[in-house]
């Protein structure tokens, strides 16, 4: 592939879905073909040391803007087209074509050969919006690919923009690691450490956002319960919806069948999904359109982790799961939906180990990171 020059603002150390994307594809390009360009996480102390820590681990070079949100401005403009100049970067990867991809035409005038732009969940919510549309328009021509996550984004994005874009874009959805994410991979450690080691544990792994359903989850909780007297809900993950949910849990009267892990290391989340006899997640769409999942890679995880899951059907969440093999899609934000699918599998083991085995086999044939990486470098 060409040397690439990498634009983005979602990059680790700073924690989301997008910047574990990006920088898994990152890793398994040629370290000596690829520089990266990225926002600042944090300007405290703290944040900086993390975030130069993290980069001196890198096998490519990062370099960082001094601000904590890149956007298409002249400066920024300037000191991308200076980078793509100063490493002889032929190709581009803007990490999320919106807004980044405007930058797209001053770089193809400075050189770069190839463009690739990946949308994610809130390019579909730009596709609604009139003044958004025309920006996503004008990132279509003005880039070679928009990469998209799976048929729901695909289809949004692709009404907004050209027919001649529309017709160059190209699946490219993040991976998974199914060394990493596998049947052993140390739930049972985690069970006994939270006291779970005899009971049925719905999992659920996510930011604690209300778009991702964890509200739903304790709602259906009682009616759980009434079927499945020592079930549990384990929901791992940090996010500024904690709060919420533990009073909810308390006004449901299922505060002592609720455990709250709080924030997790990247490292420990294959055993805490493995933690789980089934994961849940009934993500829904919000804000009439344009809060939406666009893919939900937890799915994924949970699968090769060897669990049925329970998806919600917010935006590409159903392109996650092979409804009625690896799991179910169910009504986002209906309780007695979520309720109805968790119990029977929570009480059928058989339809559990069928599904969990479909699950991970469906990630070993389609969404292994070696597989996609192979794709993204053909596009670079």
């Amino acid at each position: 592939m060409h040397k690439t020059l990498i634009v983005t603002n979602d990059f680790p150390p700073r924690p989301g879905g997008i910047q574990a994307f990006l920088h898994n594809m990152a890793l398994r390009l040629d370290p000596e073909r690829v520089v990266v360009y990225a926002s600042t996480w944090k300007r405290s102390a703290e944040g900086r040391e993390a975030t130069a820590a993290f980069d001196a681990e890198q096998p490519f070079q990062v370099v960082r803007d001094r601000t904590t949100m890149l956007l298409p401005t002249p400066r920024v403009t300037r000191r991308a087209v200076g980078l793509l100049r100063e490493h002889g970067c032929e190709s581009v990867w803007f990490g999320a074509a919106a807004p980044l991809g405007l930058m797209g035409p001053a770089l193809r005038q400075a050189g770069a050969k190839r463009l690739v732009a990946t949308t994610h969940g809130h390019e579909a919510g730009w596709a609604q919006l009139p003044a958004a549309r025309q920006l996503l328009r004008r990132i279509g021509e003005g880039t070679d690919t928009l990469t998209y996550l799976g048929e729901y984004t695909r289809s949004r994005i692709a009404s907004a923009v050209t027919e001649r874009a529309a017709a160059r874009m190209v699946q490219l959805p993040p991976g998974v690691d199914e060394k990493t994410f596998h049947p052993e991979s140390g739930g049972a450690e985690v069970r006994a450490r939270l006291g779970l080691t005899d009971r049925p544990v719905v999992v659920c792994v996510s930011r604690l956002v209300p778009r991702k359903g964890q509200d739903t989850l304790i709602e259906a909780m009682p009616a759980i319960l009434a079927a499945v007297p020592d079930a549990v809900l384990l929901i791992v993950g940090g996010g500024p919806y904690a709060s919420d949910l533990r009073a909810l849990a308390v006004s449901k009267g299922v505060a002592d069948s609720v455990v709250f892990t709080g924030a997790v290391p990247w490292s420990e989340l294959p055993a805490h999904y493995g933690a789980g006899d089934v994961f849940a997640m009934p993500c829904r769409t919000r804000r009439g359109g344009l809060d939406v999942e666009g893919l939900g890679i937890v799915y994924l995880e949970a699968s090769a982790t060897g669990l049925p899951v329970v998806a919600g059907d917010s935006g590409g969440a159903p392109d996650a799961v092979l409804d009625g093999e690896t799991g179910w899609v169910v009504r986002g934000g209906d309780p007695d939906d979520a309720a109805d699918r968790i119990v029977t599998l929570l009480q059928d083991p058989d339809l559990r180990a069928r599904m969990g085995e479909r699950g991970r086999a469906w990630v070993e044939e389609k969404w292994r990171w070696d597989l996609l990486a192979d794709r993204l470098r053909a596009l670079l």
